[in-house]
């Protein structure tokens, strides 16, 4: 018997139940990443049902926070509800990350909502050759899972302007600059090591993770194959792009012909982020609330609801 009540994508877009759509088509394109192609479509009958069920799951919370504030005579703002996206590398949970934010600000009784990625929480390249785990950059041992834990930790406390540093994907590394975030009503955390838990960190005594501190949790799915494929696709267009840029850590990889780019993003696929993705991601997807499962074209054809 599964845990999960599933829905084919047209019993899902029913679930909408009249929620307007507050995006046009420029604001997707504007939202998606390289390789996607979000259509309104796909927004108004996934994203929007999702949306409302998210809204739901913050009223009830902020509903629950009011009664215990009255009990308690509390007159502070309460604490940020917080959604934790994983999926493996190319899957396109940036992009579900980037909508749901976008969607989620429209509701007015949350109209502060951040989004952070654990990329962020990276080691810097400089320790990462140190410790001879640049190979592994995506792995649990490449995280400063300490600093991510005090993070999440001390915006869900309600501390005021909470530093979070930030990844540059051109130079593929940390960068100087940081985002401050500050009191938000929701708070969205983006990443590979999003569901993962003392489980997943052997080496590492601390036992406290992200998910410990998650109100909602989703994971967007595909079959291993088609997430190869769209990395593999991603890759290629990032070369004709982003790789070309002043500075990209990647630049190398613009002299290679059409054939041997391919050949090369698919060893980058097999030796670390779909090893990645069978190790450490995948094991977490029955960790979270909702699933959702992808097709071709980065559409979703089954959303799965945990009872």
């Amino acid at each position: 018997m599964s845990p999960y009540l599933s829905f084919a994508r047209h019993q899902w877009a029913e679930l909408r139940n009249s929620v307007p759509m507050t995006l046009s088509e420029t604001d997707l394109q504007e939202l998606q990443g390289i390789n996607e192609n979000l259509t309104i479509k796909e927004a108004i009958e996934i994203y929007l049902p999702l949306a409302r069920l998210l809204n739901l799951y913050v009223a009830a919370r902020q509903s629950r926070n009011s009664v215990l504030n009255q009990f308690l005579g509390n007159t502070e703002k309460a604490p940020p509800f917080v959604i934790g996206i994983a999926g493996s590398v190319a899957v396109g949970k940036s992009t579900t990350a980037r909508l749901l934010k976008a969607l989620l600000s429209r509701w007015d009784n949350h109209p502060k909502v951040e989004l952070i990625t654990t990329d962020g929480f990276l080691y810097p390249n400089r320790i990462l050759n140190e410790r001879d785990i640049m190979h592994k950059k995506g792995f649990p041992e490449s995280y400063d899972m300490r600093r991510l834990v005090q993070f999440v930790s001390d915006v869900k406390a309600g501390e005021p302007h909470v530093e979070a540093p930030i990844y540059s994907h051109l130079t593929y590394d940390i960068t100087p600059e940081v985002k401050v975030v500050d009191r938000p009503d929701v708070l969205i955390i983006e990443g590979l090591n999003v569901l993962q838990s003392g489980m997943d960190y052997p080496h590492d005594p601390h036992r406290v993770f992200i998910s410990d501190f998650l109100d909602f949790s989703i994971y967007v799915d595909a079959d291993s194959t088609m997430i190869e494929k769209w990395y593999v696709e991603r890759f290629m267009k990032f070369r004709q792009g982003a790789f070309m840029k002043p500075g990209s850590y990647f630049s190398h990889y613009t002299q290679l012909s059409e054939e041997e780019a391919v050949a090369k993003a698919k060893e980058i696929w097999h030796n670390i982020n779909g090893k990645n993705l069978q190790q450490n991601i995948l094991p977490t997807k029955e960790r979270a609330q909702l699933i959702l499962r992808k097709s071709l074209n980065h559409t979703v054809e089954e959303v799965l609801l945990r009872k």
